[in-house]
């Protein structure tokens, strides 16, 4: 295996459900993992290593979701394309519990920075430095978001 499927095999769910906490869209998902492993092959010889090749990836991934929304924010409104329905039952899940679904919906409504330093840290399962790092703040910074974040989760859930 070559150190390009390596870090594909690797690396993919990561940027994959990274992705997905943001857009909540399964095909939106798929294109910007697919395009964020092109760039990073691409690029890959300016990798310098200062950070964990994690980081660096979720750095390109959220670059590219950026760019698709400036890009498409005026062509559609996402929320009115339905999703395809799979064979999956929802209703067997552990995540289709009416908890957790109240908690998604708290952490979709959530504002920024908190929704993505809670992301990163729960579903990207990154430290508070590699936070830090994708913000350009301090691991300390990371750690006050994130807290501040659950705590808000918290709060909202108390009413639920």
């Amino acid at each position: 295996m070559t150190e390009l499927e390596e870090l594909y095999t690797n690396y993919f769910k990561d940027v994959y459900f990274f992705i997905y906490s943001l857009s909540e869209n399964k095909h939106i998902s798929e294109d910007i993992t697919s395009e964020t492993f092109i760039k990073a092959i691409k690029s890959i010889d300016s990798f310098k290593g200062n950070c964990d090749i994690k980081v660096w990836l979720f750095q390109i991934a959220k670059n590219s979701y950026y760019s698709y929304i400036r890009k498409h924010k005026n062509l559609l409104d996402l929320d009115s394309v339905p999703e395809k329905e799979d064979d999956f039952n929802i209703e067997k899940s552990v995540l289709s519990s009416e908890e957790s679904m109240k908690i998604h919906e708290i952490l979709h409504n959530l504002s920024e920075p908190y929704k993505e330093v809670f992301t990163l840290r729960v579903f990207g399962e990154l430290s508070f430095k590699q936070i830090g790092i994708l913000f350009g703040k301090t691991e300390n910074w990371a750690c006050v978001t994130y807290h501040r974040a659950r705590n808000k989760i918290r709060e909202e859930m108390r009413d639920y």
